[in-house]
């Protein structure tokens, strides 16, 4: 398909689904306005045709997990080798200006932004490798039912939630005399929010219809590593929490008894601009600071 506007012929309606002309002012099936998108649609679902979640989490942390070691050679400041855990391990000062979340950033910084970019950094080379093991693991999985544009709607939604939710923990509960399982974060990133939020949209897709093995599965896998978080320092009960929540109601919201839309390949879009935006926004306001 050339990459062009098309100004003639039909089109598929990016909310039915149905054929529509692309002139059409408004969809006769659904009622939906302008459903050719001015000639574009054709254009979103070839783009939306080249999405894969795995690919696109796994490289996009890659890439900054890199600029967040070189932000901290850049001002000067040493990578983290003290332990195991620690391991090539980004300085806080360069993951606060990439856009991590917490009591920290959101309410004294007044980023609260980072909560879309957070999901996206990582703390140390393990971190990094663990989580992206798991993305490898059920992302897959999640996308064979929901589609690619679908699946970043959720992972993206899953990590505002737990994100958010870490964040005000952080500011009510983040003392020391608080026990560490229950403590918030004053500044926290990582993907496992956004992978709890698979988890929640896999047991919505189980209870929908989709099947009692998938169910169990997805119920044992969040079990099974919100179980860590209560015995190991340093894991963000709350973002785990709040992103399975925030993964099962995005699922309601995106029925996956229904087939994926060009609607939902343009929210994917915006997901990811946001995001972008969100870490541009991160490092502009701390430059601004300093």
């Amino acid at each position: 398909m050339p990459l062009k506007r098309q100004k003639t012929g039909s089109v598929v309606c990016p909310s039915c689904g149905l054929l529509v002309g692309v002139r059409d002012g408004k969809c006769y099936n659904c009622g939906r306005s302008n459903p050719g998108l001015w000639g574009f649609a054709p254009l979103v679902r070839h783009f939306g045709g080249q999405f894969n979640f795995v690919s696109l989490v796994v490289w996009g942390c890659c890439i900054l997990y890199v600029l967040s070691l070189v932000a901290t050679l850049g001002m000067g400041q040493n990578i983290g080798m003290g332990g195991f855990f620690d391991i090539l391990a980004p300085s806080s000062t360069s993951l606060v200006l990439l856009g991590a979340a917490g009591a920290y950033p959101v309410f004294y910084l007044g980023s609260w932004w980072t909560i879309l970019s957070a999901s996206w950094l990582h703390g140390s080379l393990l971190h990094i490798l663990f989580n992206m093991l798991w993305v490898r693991d059920i992302g897959p999985a999640v996308e064979e039912v929901f589609g690619s544009a679908r699946t970043i709607i959720i992972f993206t939604i899953a990590g505002v939630v737990g994100f958010l939710c870490s964040s005000v923990a952080g500011l009510w509960m983040g003392g020391p005399g608080v026990p560490f399982f229950m403590r918030g974060a004053t500044l926290t990133i990582g993907a496992s929010a956004s992978i709890f939020g698979l988890l929640g949209a896999l047991v919505h897709y189980g209870r929908r219809g989709g099947g009692h093995l998938i169910h169990r599965e997805a119920w044992m896998y969040a079990i099974i590593l919100f179980a860590f978080g209560l015995f190991f320092p340093g894991i963000d009960n709350y973002a785990h929490a709040g992103g399975f929540i925030g993964g099962f109601l995005a699922s309601m919201l995106l029925d996956p008894a229904r087939r994926e839309r060009t609607d939902h390949l343009m929210i994917a879009f915006g997901c990811l601009a946001a995001t972008a935006l969100a870490i541009l926004a991160s490092v502009v306001h701390v430059l601004a600071l300093v």
